[in-house]
This record gives C-alpha cells, sequence and structure tokens, in this order.
C-alpha cells in the first residue's frame, strides 16, 4: 500500500490589477446599461459590504490582462514566495468560473503565460469551489510522490461579463430599460483577480509553512438546479436541452442566456444545506469547532455571512467570529480566488502562529457545492 507524504503550503501569491476601484467608480467600468445608472445598485453595496475591487478592463472596455495572464502572475508570486522559480514548478492545477477560451482548457492557457518547460496539467472550471479542487488535486499529486513542486491557482475576469453588450437587446431588459436583480446584482459584487498556492512535501526552511491536513467537497447538484449560471434562458434553467450551445450564440443571446445571472429565492435554500454538510462534519468529529483558530469562510455579501451566523449561532458548531478573517471590504469578492487572497493576507499579516488551525470553508452557489479544507501552521 502506497504511504502518502505531507503536503505544505509553503508559498502564497495574489495578483489584482489595476488600481482599487472605489465605490462611486464602479459604473465606470462595468458601463450603464442602456446608458442609465443602476436601480439596485446602491442596495446591493450595502448588502456586499465591498469598499473597493479590482477590475482587468479599462473604463473604455479595454483589455489590460487575460484570466491566464493575472493567473500565471499569481502563481509566479506564489512561487517567489516559496523562494522557487518556474523551473521548479512539475504540476499546475488551475481553477475558474470561465477561462479566456470556450476551448481548450484554462491550465494551458496559464501554461501558455508562465511558458517554460513541460509541466502536468489539471484544469477545473466550476465557480467558486474550483479552487478547492485544484489545491486537491495539486496535493494528491505531491501526497502520492508524483511531483515535489505543485501550484493550484484560481483566477477569475469576472467584469468583462457586465459590460452592457451582455444584456442591451436580450430578453433581459424590461419595457422601461432595466436589469432584473438576478442578472444586476452580480454586477455589483464580483471583480477580477487571481491567487495561487505552491504545494511541497517539506515545509520551507525559513518561514511559516501551512501543512493541509485533509481537503473535502461535496455537491448538492442532485438536489437543486442551477443557483448561478450563464448559458441557458432562465426560464428553461432546468433543462439542458435548451442550453445556448443547442440554440447557436444570437438567438442564445437575444434570450439572455449569455449572461451571468443568480436565483436569490433558491440561494436562501442553498445556504442551509451548506451549514448543514458543515453540521454533519461537526457531528462526526471532522471539524472540532473549538479547535479552530482561524476560520477564512468564502461568502459573496456581508449580508449572508449575517445569514450564516444567525443559523449558527443556536448550534454548538458556531466559530466566535473574532476568529473569522476576509479581505472581502478591500478585494471584493473575486469567486474561486479569494479563498487564496484571504490565506495569503493571513499568513502575510504575522497573525497565524504555529500550531494554529485555519479552517477554509468554500460555499459554491453554481449549484449547491461546498468545499472545505483544514490546515495548520507549522514553523
Amino acid at each position: 500500500m502506497l504511504a502518502l507524504r505531507d503536503a505544505f503550503i509553503t508559498g502564497t501569491g495574489v495578483f489584482l490589477p489595476g488600481e482599487p476601484v472605489g465605490n462611486d467608480r464602479m459604473e465606470d467600468f462595468i458601463g450603464r446599461v442602456g446608458g442609465r445608472k443602476s436601480v439596485i445598485g446602491q442596495r446591493a453595496l450595502r448588502w456586499n459590504g465591498i469598499a473597493t475591487r479590482h477590475y482587468a478592463l479599462t473604463p473604455e472596455g479595454d483589455v489590460l490582462h487575460t484570466n491566464a495572464s493575472m493567473s500565471a502572475a499569481a502563481v509566479m508570486a506564489s512561487l517567489a514566495d516559496a523562494g522557487l522559480g518556474r523551473e521548479q514548478l512539475q504540476m499546475l492545477a488551475t481553477a475558474t468560473t470561465q477561462g479566456d477560451y470556450l476551448v481548450p482548457g484554462h491550465a494551458s492557457a496559464v501554461h501558455g503565460e508562465l511558458g517554460g518547460g513541460a509541466l502536468e496539467l489539471a484544469s477545473f472550471q466550476s465557480v467558486c469551489a474550483s479552487s478547492v479542487m485544484a489545491a486537491k488535486a495539486a496535493s494528491f499529486s505531491v501526497r502520492a510522490g508524483e511531483t515535489d513542486c505543485a501550484a493550484a491557482v484560481a483566477g477569475e475576469f469576472s467584469s468583462r461579463w457586465f459590460r452592457p453588450s451582455f444584456y442591451e437587446g436580450t430578453a433581459l431588459i424590461d419595457a422601461k430599460g432595466r436589469l432584473p436583480m438576478e442578472a444586476d446584482f452580480l454586477r455589483w459584487t464580483l471583480s477580477d483577480g487571481a491567487g495561487a498556492i505552491v504545494i511541497e512535501p517539506k515545509p520551507r526552511p525559513n518561514g511559516p509553512s501551512v501543512r493541509i491536513d485533509w481537503i473535502d467537497l461535496t455537491s448538492l447538484a442532485g438536489r437543486f438546479d442551477a443557483c448561478m449560471w450563464a448559458g441557458v434562458a432562465p426560464e428553461h434553467r432546468g433543462s439542458l436541452i435548451h442550453a445556448w450551445s443547442h440554440a447557436g450564440p444570437r438567438a442564445a443571446h437575444e434570450a439572455g442566456a449569455i449572461a451571468l445571472l443568480q436565483d436569490f429565492t433558491l440561494l436562501k435554500i442553498i445556504i442551509r444545506a451548506w451549514i448543514g454538510v458543515y453540521l454533519e462534519k461537526v457531528d462526526s468529529g471532522r471539524i472540532d469547532p473549538k479547535g479552530v483558530d482561524w476560520l477564512l469562510c468564502h461568502y459573496s455579501a456581508r449580508s449572508l455571512r449575517q445569514e450564516i451566523v444567525d443559523v449558527l449561532e443556536g448550534t454548538n458548531a458556531m466559530i466566535p467570529e473574532h476568529k473569522w478573517f476576509t479581505t472581502l471590504p478591500a478585494t471584493g469578492n473575486v469567486g474561486s480566488a479569494s479563498i487564496w487572497m484571504m490565506l495569503d493576507a493571513l499568513l502575510k499579516s504575522g497573525s497565524a502562529k504555529p500550531a494554529d488551525k485555519i479552517l477554509c470553508v468554500v460555499p459554491e452557489s453554481g449549484r449547491a457545492m461546498v468545499g472545505f479544507m483544514m490546515l495548520e501552521v507549522v514553523a
């Protein structure tokens, strides 16, 4: 029987494009649908609690970076943090909601940006929890002894979905020229950037490393329709026969099938399903809330965090809020990359000490998935 090695996160890196964009300048970058200010924009900002975010587009819509180039920059930053070079990287696992290509996979595009010699690749395309998928693949490659240096990177270029051309001339616009909340809220919530981790079988000789104790992923897609999606019109969400590729790109665009959408009624239900998975892990002993020193929980909005807290406070599974750590107000919701931005900021703050346990929780509203990672800081 194969004896698995330990796996340690020895470097973290982040790439955020452009300057921080404040709330008063957001529509300059994502654009005004029909030339009008958003009806729900200010409400969305009150709900999500984000103060600044970054975009890989200029206000004129010019592309500053690609998803692949941002991801590659984050990988290089994480390698530098680990004291390594590109030539030592052997395996690359990538995560994203949507890469720059439809085909081939995002990992190939990132490798192309990195350049250099041959790599083992794995591409994971989902929503936020794709970062956990990539981390699990990279860590298992190291633990199995197949590679000695692997990277997991998550990148998002959400702002390109939010330009007016995605909505204008489609069935999503009502008679008054307005977008429904299902479309407009996400424009005020998601932003761009990338984050990466380097995984090795031993801790780095100087500076803290983080041992990966375990990684779990749970999909509840058998119970729920898609909650956050793009590629099918809202009225046909439950039928893949009506997906954009069957209708054709022009017809799909006119039906509003290309835009990124969110079902907020279903989201309220899925929040409780995520919490149910967490409670099962507490009941089974997989997670001991009292033994957690830091909770890095990805959530898209401050209001959703409060809903999670309200449910958990009535249980013995609540992790006190002073142990929660987030970068949401400063970096915004960068989807799959958010968890690595939080981990990078926590480790570089010096607040996490040797023997501290870090629980990472990454819920995904795409189709009801949630990922968990238990980490321990080592000297």
